[in-house]
């Protein structure tokens, strides 16, 4: 491996760890603030047990997030915002730099990456994530997003207070291997998510670029990169909404005892299946999308952005050695 050498853009130096760290962290967290609400939206639905008994009709997105409002003050959107906010930039940094890394692992003896080593390197830079970060961070952001507190009532005392509370109260009365319940399916979907994105978005940049000339080694136009980073990221959420669909459900509740992570698994399948029928597996699929998609865009746009200003800064490296 220390043969061969991947280059970056325009021959530059691959993006190093303290790049990945603020450009991937920045772009996180801009993606987190503008749509989280849509991500509270989808965890209700995904969550709801409507139109199970006859007489009761499904809500769908717009009506949940009314309710929401009404309810719990339009603040009731961004339930667990602090716990994305916590994780977003490990979760960043970890996914570009091991995205890059793994890239690096499966590249070609010249160097060149294959469409199938960009599919493996986003699949396994998305399992890394979601072992590392993205499970226990969602345990925590499902555990507050689920509760039905007036944020409006100061005597609506909720369970989880804050971020750092409901994970401490996770941590005591059910101990640590609870905040990585559902990690399986949260690195299956995490894994399936990033190898769809990175490939998309990849095929999609070099296609413009050969379309386009002039931005060949080049960084496309910022309204070109949130275009392929919409489409890129509305790829994965229609592959696993049903893995999604079930983890939620996973991490929202303590686990019996006695009962293993397979036979918790099939149950909730089983009792969705029954009770609500096929089309529960893709409960909060519309705001789902609506998160993923814009929220790739806004990533990919500002790690873009940031990444080239970060770039920029820095002595150029030439010949394995950075210039004086």
């Amino acid at each position: 491996m220390s043969a061969k050498s991947v280059k970056g853009e325009g021959g530059k130096k691959p993006a190093s760890a303290a790049t990945n760290l603020i450009a991937g962290g920045g772009a996180g967290m801009m993606e987190a603030l503008v749509c989280h609400p849509l991500d509270t939206i989808k965890v209700r639905m995904q969550l709801s047990r409507r139109g199970r008994t006859p007489g009761t009709k499904r809500r769908g997105f717009l009506a949940t997030g009314k309710d929401i409002v009404k309810k719990e003050t339009a603040f009731g959107l961004y339930k667990g915002l602090g716990a994305v906010l916590t994780g977003i930039v490990p979760k960043m940094a970890i996914r570009f730099t091991s995205y890059e890394w793994y890239k690096q692992a499966l590249a070609n003896e010249d160097g060149t990456v294959s469409g199938r080593a960009t599919f493996m390197a986003g699949l396994f830079a998305g399992v890394t994530e979601a072992v590392a970060v993205v499970t226990p961070m969602e345990v925590v952001k499902i555990r507050m997003q689920a509760q039905y507190h007036s944020l409006s009532d100061p005597l609506d005392v909720p369970k989880y207070r804050s971020a750092p509370h409901a994970a401490l109260t996770v941590l005591k009365d059910e101990g640590i291997s609870a905040l990585w319940r559902g990690v399986s399916l949260t690195a299956l979907r995490q894994g399936t998510n990033q190898a769809a994105n990175f490939s998309a978005y990849t095929e999609l940049k070099e296609l413009l670029q050969r379309l386009q000339p002039q931005y060949e080694n080049k960084n496309l136009p910022s309204y070109q990169t949130t275009v392929i980073g919409l489409i890129s990221g509305a790829v994965g959420p229609f592959t696993n909404a049903p893995i999604d669909t079930i983890k939620t459900r996973l991490q929202k509740t303590p686990a019996e005892p006695g009962q293993t992570a397979i036979q918790r698994i099939s149950l909730i399948s089983k009792d969705m299946f029954r009770q609500e029928g096929p089309k529960a597996f893709y409960k909060g699929i519309t705001p789902r999308v609506m998160r993923v998609a814009p929220g790739q865009a806004v990533t990919f746009t500002v790690y873009e952005y940031l990444k080239k200003k970060l770039e920029d800064s820095q002595v150029p490296f030439v010949g394995g050695k950075y210039e004086e």
